[in-house]
């Protein structure tokens, strides 16, 4: 059985001397309520306690990942706006935010329009893909954090990721979903994006006091091996707190074992090779 993050160790990423180019994660699920956002937020941010500069992409219409870094996005350009008008620069769009070395590309509910307007569009599956291309010299990593769907938003950032970061829930419905992402990853990489793959599993919301967390757990290392992340992410009120409060948790709580969680997701990644 998997071993608690606490009993997990990796090495501090060693500094690095020159930035970019990016590599492009998606952070994926269909089914929502995992902990896609929250995931999203704090690996960055432990990334950039570790001196990587990180652009975080809001690609879900609810806007969670902006207002959960403190963003009022009301008068704000949008991605949707870059997507809507191929003249736009992706940098008038990007905001820096109160986090060292994490900028962000917000969204709101202009976003879930997207769709419909570009069914009949060229190309319409590598917008993102461009957007991104704009900017990739000047991160370490780009984020995106996808909607709780597998459409043509997702196909988007599928096809403009390098990797797909999967975080999911310890419940047993959430692992019912998985096979369907993995084959919607596997058709994007066929017909889209040919350097596409899975960086990872991440297991979230596990509670150890629990036989069903654990069981899930166990069933994750047993289907998919080394794709699961030995880091695991326990449950704990502060997630919440931090996010009301617009921070991530590795400020809102520095010293708290949820952060640690996180900084030990971050060393993982970056041991795996899937960030500088």
């Amino acid at each position: 059985m998997a071993k608690p993050p606490s009993d997990t160790r990796f090495a501090v990423p060693a500094a690095l001397k020159s930035h970019g180019p990016a590599r492009i994660i998606a952070m994926c699920n269909q089914k929502g309520g995992v902990g896609k956002t929250t995931t999203t937020i704090n690996v960055a941010a432990a990334l950039a306690e570790y001196g990587r500069k990180v652009l975080l992409v809001d690609f879900d219409p609810q806007g969670a990942l902006s207002a959960g870094l403190g963003i009022n996005t009301g008068d704000l350009p949008t991605v949707y706006d870059l997507m809507m008008n191929k003249d736009m620069k992706t940098r008038d769009a990007i905001i820096t935010t109160k986090v060292p070395n994490i900028d962000l590309l917000p969204a709101n509910i202009d976003l879930s329009a997207a769709e419909l307007r570009l069914v009949s569009e060229m190309g319409r599956e590598k917008i993102l893909k461009g957007i991104l291309k704009q900017v990739s010299d000047d991160y370490d990593l780009i984020m995106i954090d996808c909607q709780p769907s597998l459409g043509l938003l997702t196909v988007n950032a599928l096809t403009a990721a390098h990797g797909v970061m999967i975080p999911l829930a310890c419940e047993f419905f959430a692992l019912r979903g998985v096979a369907l992402l993995i084959e919607t990853v596997d058709k994007v990489r066929e017909h889209l994006n040919e350097t596409l793959q899975v960086d990872g599993i991440l297991a979230t919301m596990y509670d150890p006091r629990t036989l069903h967390s654990r069981e899930v757990l166990d069933r994750l290392h047993e289907v998919f091996g080394e794709k699961v992340f030995r880091s695991v992410i326990g449950r704990t009120v502060k997630f919440p707190d931090a996010t009301v409060a617009g921070l991530p948790i590795t400020s809102f709580a520095p010293t708290s074992i949820a952060a640690e969680s996180y900084r030990t997701v971050a060393r993982e990644l970056v041991a795996r090779g899937n960030c500088a």
